[in-house]
């Protein structure tokens, strides 16, 4: 199953929402709608820096991770950026794969 990083900046709406709900509860947010979409949440992180929190998740398809990016993104708390992450494996393929290209002016 494809794995993704979604990456999530909370707004001021989301910052009201954690103080008032805590970290814990927005996890189990978080698993039931990865688990909802036939998924498996791996990891949630919160940080320091330009992201709030980190989210690993194993997902059926990008259709699902493009739908979780939509539907926390318009809900008005967060702003989620998402990122596919590719396994040792399927960069050796992508290797062995043959690719017509020209760098430009070449």
């Amino acid at each position: 199953m494809p794995k993704y990083l979604i990456k999530v900046r909370l707004t001021v709406d989301g910052l009201k929402g954690l103080l008032n709900e805590g970290a814990a509860a927005r996890r189990q947010v978080v698993e039931r709608m990865v688990q909802g979409l036939g998924g498996r949440l791996e990891s949630q992180y919160w940080a320091f820096g330009d992201d709030d929190v980190y989210v690993t998740a194993e997902l059926p398809d990008n259709t699902s991770a493009a739908a979780i990016g939509l539907v926390t993104s318009a809900a008005g708390g967060v702003r989620t950026s998402t990122v596919v992450l590719l396994s040792p494996e399927e960069i050796d393929e992508a290797i062995r794969r043959n690719v017509e290209y020209r760098a430009p002016g070449a």
